[in-house]
């Protein structure tokens, strides 16, 4: 990374708002400086569809490339570039000696590079030369300076991108960021959060989507053990790096999944369970001004998951219950898994409530009916209200 002074990152899909387009970048710009507050002084704010994130002392410019890591897990950024930026008005003598020297300063980082193309944009249509023109100059200036390297136009070593904007930057790298919506442009959810590999990466595809989200999850001790509940905290602290701010309520399940045992068939254990999970979900969810439930659910992929099931749970709750990857096979979810880093945590070896007393025979294509007859010998409305009030709740950031 060349010297950078300061990091330009750009919007994605916001840039295609009407009217409300304001209100998705002072969320935006709102998350970024959250996201930054712990590792420095940044200004930041939006001009000519970008965001520029400036350090304001020294200590916060020498943390940049911290602060950059920090952006790409920013909903609504799709890409961040370290910058350099000559910080006064553009004219073709500091461009130029510019170009000069973020090269130079590249070519000290990357001794290997010998060959470079140049990329412009010329936003502020005050300068006086045409992109193409800014393209040239600085390629012939960055020749006569740097004699060792080529032009390679179709597979260069490295990209010069220069932009005239209200000064001239510099910079030679795009980074992927997160893309998607800025959290809480699009409400609040309940993600119904196991120790699994599925649940996490639901609820990292909603909050991409501008949700903000709280977690659910059901504890079953001791048949669950404390590195169980540990495992899913760990999981969740991890959405939060992404999420922001993470409330996650657990629940004790134990008296209540034992009283389904007792008194639930035990072909329908799962999706009464299911359902009693959904009933508490939705009662925290209303407490916690969430309006809807999501689940990492997948069609077909265990018997909780076939249509029939699935019809069966929804029916318990007046909230639209959310399935990111409802159509998405095991590999798709393990590789997004890998790439927002939950997936070794949930694969550790801790069992969640889910497969305490499972059925060896648990019935695929339950009915509505036969579900409501699973449930006649239980009181529904206090184990609800047992499992809505038997809750710890944790604050992760």
């Amino acid at each position: 990374m060349t010297s950078a002074n300061l990091i330009l990152a750009r919007m994605g899909e916001i840039t295609l708002k009407g009217l409300n387009r304001g209100k998705f970048e002072n969320r935006l710009m709102k998350t970024i400086r959250r996201n930054l507050q712990p590792i420095g002084n940044y200004d930041v704010f939006q001009s000519q569809s970008r965001i520029w994130i400036k350090p304001k002392d020294d200590q916060s410019r020498e943390a940049i490339p911290q602060a950059i890591e920090a952006a790409r897990m920013v909903f609504g950024l799709v890409s961040v570039s370290p910058a350099v930026s000559s910080l006064k008005p553009a004219d073709t003598a500091d461009l130029l000696a510019g170009a000069v020297a973020f090269v130079k300063d590249y070519l000290r980082q990357h001794p290997a590079a010998k060959t470079f193309k140049v990329e412009a944009k010329r936003g502020d249509k005050r300068f006086p030369w045409a992109s193409p023109e800014i393209c040239a100059a600085c390629g012939e200036a960055v020749l006569a300076a740097c004699p060792k390297l080529q032009v390679d136009v179709h597979q260069p070593d490295f990209t010069l991108f220069v932009e005239i904007r209200e000064s001239i930057l510099f910079y030679s790298e795009k980074l992927p960021a997160a893309k998607g919506l800025p959290i809480g442009s699009s409400s609040k959810g309940m993600l119904l959060l196991s120790g699994g590999i599925d649940s996490p990466v639901a609820g990292y595809m909603m909050a991409s989507r501008g949700m903000e989200i709280e977690a659910v999850y059901f504890h079953t001790f001791p048949y669950t053990s404390d590195r169980a509940k540990e495992k899913v905290i760990s999981l969740a602290q991890r959405l939060s790096d992404y999420c922001g701010r993470l409330f996650l309520h657990v629940v004790d399940f134990t008296d209540i999944q034992m009283e389904l045992r007792r008194q639930v068939p035990e072909d329908m254990m799962t999706v009464v369970m299911r359902r009693v999970m959904f009933r508490i979900a939705e009662g925290l969810a209303k407490q916690y001004g969430c309006q809807a439930l999501i689940t990492g659910e997948s069609l077909g992929q265990v018997a909780s998951q076939t249509t029939e099931a699935i019809v069966c749970t929804d029916a318990v709750t007046t909230l639209p219950v959310f399935r990111p990857l409802i159509g998405t096979d095991k590999d798709t979810t393990i590789d997004l898994a890998r790439r927002i880093g939950t997936f070794e945590t949930s694969i550790l070896p801790y069992e969640d409530c889910c497969t305490v007393f499972v059925a060896k025979h648990p019935k695929t294509r339950p009915s509505l009916s036969q579900a409501d007859e699973a449930e006649a010998n239980l009181d529904l409305d206090a184990l609800t209200r047992e499992g809505v009030s038997k809750t710890e709740t944790f604050r992760l950031v």
